[in-house]
């Protein structure tokens, strides 16, 4: 395991005044990459995400969304309506090298937090701020949530079969990709201030990292008279990609089929005759999609997916067998990523979850440090830094 101070930002302070997802996320990257990570807190109930639960589980009175997004950081708990807190806050961000902060637009103004009064306390600070829709605009004051901005941005018609309507992602898109530009922004916005002595302010929102997660669609549709996306209506996988691209039921589960020839999956699966009309027209690949797909879900289906994969894989046809989680768990694939470790707290929690997605020099950083308390730092962190 790689230790903290080997790291690439060790030694770079960041103050997180975000809750739910997409500022923690950011902070949860840098942390995994050597800094440290000051989350100020609520005193009363800290981040909301702490009562977030994606489950009926909880560990340690916290939802294990808090934990699996807060590892390893610090807790100061202050008050932002007490003056006195504001003023030590005020003297952390004056020694610390990045905020990050996810306030409605307004809110942190009336805190007098906002870039500009911070940038007079520490002209060297790179501060992030990530809101649902931007600074301008009649979405301004909308609430910045995952679901609602994803239902904004157009990224729901790319989902699902095209009988279904609009389809969300099961995930938390819109926030993870904000903290993920975010925490991209702010190193960038690190390097040139280690260059120049000069700090930034860095923004994006949840409708921004959307419309350019979409990037390659929505170049094609700018550029093609402005066509709408059309679904597949039988097992839909990609929006504009032909078949045979899709996800099929097997005897005993589920195989994904990426771009290949049509003409060589089809003597592979003995569909010679059935595909004979589509096998030499491209373009029928595309416009006669939910057919083409029939014929080859109907013959998957009649034999195991290990069977398909001896057929095709040798082929260097595209495919793969659907996992669930406790597959991925079990796979020798995932176990060589060593992606998962235990961290605890000094409550008795003790959390198994994930690690950083990335390796520096062929070392995957790792931490033994649960999510903290509300405040478990707080007086640790005013003796230091003189609040």
């Amino acid at each position: 395991m790689t230790e903290q101070n080997d790291l690439p930002l060790s030694g770079l302070i960041v103050i997180d005044m975000c809750q739910f997802l997409s500022g923690p996320y950011a902070s949860l990257r840098l942390q995994d990459l050597g800094a440290r990570v000051i989350k100020i807190e609520r005193p009363d109930g800290g981040d909301l995400s702490r009562r977030l639960y994606l489950s009926d589980t909880e560990i340690g009175g916290d939802s294990t969304l808090f934990h699996a997004i807060n590892r390893s950081k610090e807790s100061l708990a202050l008050d932002l309506k007490d003056p006195a807190d504001v003023t030590a806050l005020k003297t952390l961000l004056g020694k610390a090298d990045i905020v990050l902060q996810n306030f409605r637009p307004g809110v942190i103004e009336r805190l007098g937090l906002d870039y500009p009064p911070v940038k007079a306390i520490n002209p060297r600070i790179v501060y992030g701020s990530i809101t649902g829709y931007g600074s301008e605009g009649p979405w301004v004051q909308r609430p910045g949530q995952d679901l609602l901005a994803q239902a904004r941005s157009g990224v729901m018609w790319l989902n699902g079969d095209d009988s279904q309507g609009p389809v969300p992602f099961g995930l938390a898109i819109a926030d993870m990709l904000a903290g993920a530009a975010i925490a991209q922004g702010v190193m960038a916005a690190v390097i040139r201030r280690f260059r120049t002595g000069v700090g930034s302010h860095v923004e994006t929102s949840l409708l921004e990292v959307l419309v350019d997660f979409q990037f390659e669609v929505l170049t094609t549709h700018l550029n093609d008279g402005r066509r709408k996306p059309k679904r597949s209506d039988f097992r839909s996988a990609h929006a504009y990609l032909s078949a045979p691209y899709g996800v099929y039921p097997t005897a005993d589960g589920y195989i994904a089929i990426a771009m290949t020839p049509l003409g060589k999956l089809a003597d592979l699966l003995g569909l010679g005759e059935p595909l004979a009309p589509y096998r030499d027209a491209p373009k029928s690949w595309f416009t006669s999609r939910d057919a083409i797909k029939q014929i080859i879900a109907e013959r998957l289906s009649t034999a195991p997916t290990a069977h398909w994969l001896e057929v095709l894989e040798p082929a260097d046809i595209w495919c793969a067998k659907v996992l669930d989680w406790p597959e991925l768990m079990e796979s020798n694939g995932f176990k060589a990523l060593d992606m998962l470790q235990t961290v605890t707290r000094g409550d008795d929690v003790s959390i198994l979850t994930t690690r950083s997605p990335l390796r520096i020099d062929g070392h995957r950083a790792g931490t033994t440090r649960a999510a903290p308390l509300i405040g478990e730092h707080s007086d640790k962190i005013r003796r230091e830094f003189g609040l």
